[in-house]
């Protein structure tokens, strides 16, 4: 008997793509850490963490331990209510759901939208995991090109008007990072933005919006898709995986009420109803907005001191963006295979991501890479850098 065999035609499908994780590469020992999109280590409040915990314990005892857990989940909505809110994100509690990470929240999405037959526009390169989970649902998939600027809303536009006159099936949402994007770094204009919402509306599709490093600004800030939108078109994704502790598997869904309730049907009680409990008492005793100063400044100079590095250590062929937050460069080698230039660099001892992950095609990617600035310390970006630059300059 094969076990395989009662694998329903979608499943065995989806068992075909490219396995999850597959991009993380493999990391010997003392390498230079440039692939990990984690946050730095001093950055994680392990000591208030522990406290909210120890006080959440001891005031209740058992209770956050049991199936349905402490009220204090009840508190945890009500705080993120009020951070988006002071992002102009205003919602009811019907209007959101709190999830285990961005990534629980885009497949919830993605399961209450999607079927075999179903179209997905997204960014091209975009978030390797969200195209893992869009391509477990449907093969049909639209890849919108991304520059300087973000999304190419005027590609996007010429796609879905070409499609309606040729009477094609158009897409049931897009996919997009407009602020500091995985992994390109880029911010989408405001001009893009109020496009984007515009051709929703049109063409009538939905947004998926995946705001999770929108808060990791270095200079100004950039509204969010969701406090542009006056059609409830825009389901806003967000984390505080990147700005508390993503072990803790915090994360939300802001959308219309039709669309929340969808997903926590499918949902179900599939919680962390401990962390949650322990993420309401460690915010309630947190300035969050004062460590997102530090955090900003931390993650600034990193990236200045990437950045530089790759002035120094590389030729002017190889190109890159200069992010305006976030924790991603992303980089362009002309006539590299990026794939065997790893092999190179991971032997000198600094890794990076292969570019090819982030494209529905990954022969698209073969020149590019994605390097992190976040977890790396600054001698260490430094370092990693040069290594990376005598690897290219041996493999070239």
């Amino acid at each position: 008997m094969s076990a395989g065999s009662f694998f329903p035609d979608n499943i065995k499908g989806a068992l075909q793509n490219t396995p999850p994780g597959e991009w993380i590469p493999e990391i010997p020992d003392k390498c230079i850490r440039l692939h990990c999109g984690y946050p730095a280590p001093a950055l994680i409040p392990d000591e208030e963490v522990k406290a909210a915990v120890n006080s959440l314990l001891e005031e209740e005892h058992d209770l956050p331990l049991h199936y349905i857990g402490s009220p204090k989940i009840i508190k945890l909505k009500e705080q993120v209510l009020k951070r988006l809110k002071e992002r102009g994100v205003s919602v009811t509690e019907k209007e959101l759901l709190i999830t285990s990470g961005a990534c629980q929240a885009i497949d919830l999405i993605a399961r209450i939208l999607l079927d075999e037959e179903s179209i997905v526009a997204i960014e091209s390169p975009t978030y390797m995991e969200a195209l893992e989970i869009f391509q477990n649902y449907t093969k049909h998939i639209i890849s919108i090109p991304v520059d300087k600027h973000g999304l190419q809303t005027g590609v996007l536009e010429e796609i879905l008007e070409d499609r309606k006159q040729k009477g094609l099936t158009l897409p049931r949402f897009l996919y997009t990072i407009p602020t500091f994007q995985n992994p390109t770094g880029t911010t989408m204009t405001g001009e893009r933005r109020q496009h984007v919402l515009e051709l929703a509306k049109t063409y009538n599709f939905l947004i998926v919006e995946d705001d999770a490093y929108g808060e990791l600004s270095f200079n100004k800030s950039f509204p969010t898709l969701k406090a542009m939108d006056q059609n409830s078109q825009v389901l806003h994704v967000g984390s505080l995986s990147k700005i508390v502790a993503p072990g803790m598997r915090i994360g939300w869904i802001a959308g219309a009420s039709e669309i929340i309730h969808a997903c926590a049907w499918f949902k179900k009680d599939l919680n962390h109803p401990f962390a949650q409990a322990a993420m309401a008492v460690y915010l309630a005793n947190t300035d969050l907005n004062n460590k997102l100063v530090t955090m900003r400044d931390t993650y600034r100079s990193k990236c200045n001191v990437l950045t530089s590095a790759l002035e120094q250590y590389f030729p002017e062929s190889a190109s890159w963006y200069v992010p305006e937050g976030g924790y991603f460069v992303w980089m362009k080698i002309p006539g590299a295979d990026t794939s065997e230039l790893l092999t190179h660099a991971l032997a000198k001892g600094v890794s990076f991501i292969l570019g090819k992950y982030f494209f529905k095609d990954q022969a698209d990617g073969t020149e590019f890479l994605r390097l992190s600035f976040s977890y790396a310390d600054e001698k260490e970006i430094t370092e990693g850098i040069r290594r990376l630059g005598k690897a290219a300059e041996a493999y070239l």
